[in-house]
């Protein structure tokens, strides 16, 4: 099993800037994909950024490109958004996603382990 534990989340004005992080535990060894999604309020869930094992491919919504990016530490076992220019629309919660595949996808159904999610509120 991998335990994954988010952080970071919070109330922003819209312009602003988070980080948040993701802290994996357990049979990190296992997994080799790691990814963000979120969820607001009386929608799906989306995919929001993923990450290879390597660090060297990144895939991205289109609602984010170019605004958020997505880094991981393997030594620490640990995988992070920065979130820049954030406007109303991103107001979700926000879960990390660790997948034991090698190939990077843009489907939750790909991942295998998931942690509980942090808010994220953005204001205008």
């Amino acid at each position: 099993q991998v335990q994954l534990v988010e952080s970071g989340g919070g109330l922003v004005q819209a312009g602003g800037s988070l980080r948040l992080s993701c802290a994996a535990s357990g049979r990190t060894s296992s997994t080799h994909t790691m990814g963000w999604f979120r969820q607001a309020p009386g929608k799906e869930r989306e995919f929001v950024a993923g990450i290879s094992w390597s660090g060297n491919t990144r895939i991205y919504a289109d609602s984010v490109k170019g605004r958020f990016f997505i880094s991981r530490d393997n030594a620490k076992n640990t995988v992070t958004l920065q979130m820049n220019s954030l406007k109303a629309e991103d107001t979700a919660v926000y879960y990390c996603a660790a997948g034991r595949a090698y190939s990077l996808s843009r489907e939750a159904a790909d991942y295998d382990y998931r942690g509980q999610g942090t808010q994220v509120t953005v204001s205008l």
